[in-house]
């Protein structure tokens, strides 16, 4: 008999802004019933908030130093002042927050200004977004999205500053400065998870898994049951429509790659979503229902999940 292939583990985990506390406690539980299960991880995706607990995680920070750092001074990255707010004229001309203290924070996780993301003990892919490509053809230029990341390829991106690329992915607009013409990835890929299945997959990476040997442990920042009434004529405008739709495109992109992944993977997929029961979204800057997600993500029942990463994961 031939040697069995190799398991090739994903992490993917979604942004949030604040509610990235909730797969930062998650992560912390599955570290305390099953030891450091991360060591194994081939690949951590992580957008927005996420990404820089996939970069903190790939630098080597426990998970119990992440959950602390996000539930005791995630509130600081969103705070205001009120100089700021007379600047921008509240939100109007200006971001909501200055990113001094995610600067601060994000350098504090990866270890430095000087790390790279060839630096990283773990390889990472981390969505952000360009506003200019800067390409030299008028008829090229635009603005794309952008994945990091510091596989093996003709495209990687090792000598970026991983504390810079953490900025990028987490410059949600109107939250936070657009930061070297980059935006928050999660205006595409708030769920990474098929970016990081299709990075696999790419052509120009020196080695490539077989997708019989992917899994993938995807972790959500909660979801809460928001709908619509149903009518037989919506007859909105733009101003009815600018909060729900938001929060519809980004329920529609993180369902529909939940939905690609585990078309493609099976039962090698698992996706953990905890569900809030009050209705009603929350904004990635609700620090007020702080308490709300880490009980939230304190409860989750994780049976099934340790039972998967046991078959799955942890088994060769």
């Amino acid at each position: 008999m031939g040697k069995a292939a190799e398991k090739y583990r994903i992490l993917s985990i979604d942004g949030g802004g604040i509610k990235a506390v909730i797969p930062a406690i998650i992560l912390d539980r599955i570290t305390r019933e099953l030891g450091d299960w991360t060591d194994k991880v081939d690949l951590i995706a992580g957008t927005s908030v996420g990404g820089l607990i996939a970069l903190a995680i790939a630098s080597g920070q426990s998970s119990k130093d992440i959950r602390e750092f996000l539930e005791t001074k995630g509130e600081f990255i969103f705070a205001d002042s009120l100089l700021d707010d007379i600047r921008d004229l509240s939100q109007l001309l200006g971001a909501q927050y200055d990113n001094k203290y995610l600067e601060r924070s994000i350098v504090r996780m990866v270890g430095g200004y000087d790390i790279t993301l060839d630096d990283l003990e773990k390889t990472v892919l981390i969505p952000s977004f360009t506003l200019d490509n800067e390409d030299k053809d008028q008829s090229r230029r635009r603005w794309k999205p952008k994945l990091f990341h510091n596989l093996p390829a003709s495209d990687s991106d090792a000598d970026e500053f991983a504390w810079k690329v953490g900025l990028y992915t987490s410059a949600a607009p109107t939250y936070f400065p657009a930061v070297d013409g980059y935006i928050d990835g999660g205006i595409y890929a708030n769920n990474p998870c098929m970016c990081a299945l299709a990075q696999t997959q790419d052509l120009r990476l020196e080695k490539r898994p077989a997708l019989a040997d992917v899994v993938m442990l995807s972790l959500s920042c909660g979801s809460a049951p928001s709908y619509i009434e149903r009518k037989p004529r919506l007859d909105w405008g733009i101003t009815q429509w600018a909060k729900p739709l938001l929060d519809i495109l980004f329920d529609g992109v993180n369902d529909v790659a939940t939905y690609q992944s585990q078309m493609i993977l099976n039962d090698r997929f698992m996706r953990i979503n905890p569900t809030f029961k009050t209705p009603g979204s929350l904004g990635p800057d609700d620090v007020k229902r702080l308490p709300e997600m880490v009980m939230l993500a304190e409860s989750y029942d994780l049976t099934d999940t340790l039972a998967w990463i046991n078959k799955n994961w942890l088994s060769k």
